[in-house]
């Protein structure tokens, strides 16, 4: 991604807060996630034909991931290993949710589309803050 590219999404020039603001956002989308995780795992199970037990714990660990991501965005400068393991976290999350679509989930439609689009979106995040991470340098 052109530096260009990455200051129009950002909406800044600087690649520290551009950092910041991929971090928080990141942390606020895996919040809200782990939050409907948590608070509606039974409705959402059945809606996505996913384990409402799976998806309480997937809530709870997003909820800490969004809160830790959250912590760090809110640094004035952020640490670049503890970004790194945002970054392979979320690189991790992806490969680990296309794989239990294809191998171990019996989603419905709905799930199997919120399951990639949920991958998309962090791989995106990944790529974004790496940008960032790389243009700090």
């Amino acid at each position: 991604m052109s530096v260009t590219a990455l200051s129009a999404v950002a909406r800044t020039a600087e690649p520290l807060v551009m950092l910041r603001r991929f971090l928080a956002l990141d942390a606020v989308v895996t919040g809200a996630n782990g939050l409907a995780y948590v608070a509606a795992s039974g409705p959402l199970g059945r809606l996505l034909g996913i384990d409402p037990t799976l998806l309480l714990w997937l809530g709870v660990f997003l909820l800490a991931f969004a809160a830790d991501v959250g912590w760090l965005a809110s640094r004035r400068e952020p640490s670049g290993f503890l970004t790194r393991v945002v970054i392979e976290t979320n690189v991790v999350w992806v490969v680990a949710s296309i794989a239990a679509l294809a191998l171990w989930l019996t989603p419905t439609t709905a799930g199997a589309v919120w399951g990639l689009m949920q991958a998309g979106t962090v791989g995106g995040f990944a790529a974004l803050q790496f940008a960032a991470l790389r243009l700090r340098r």
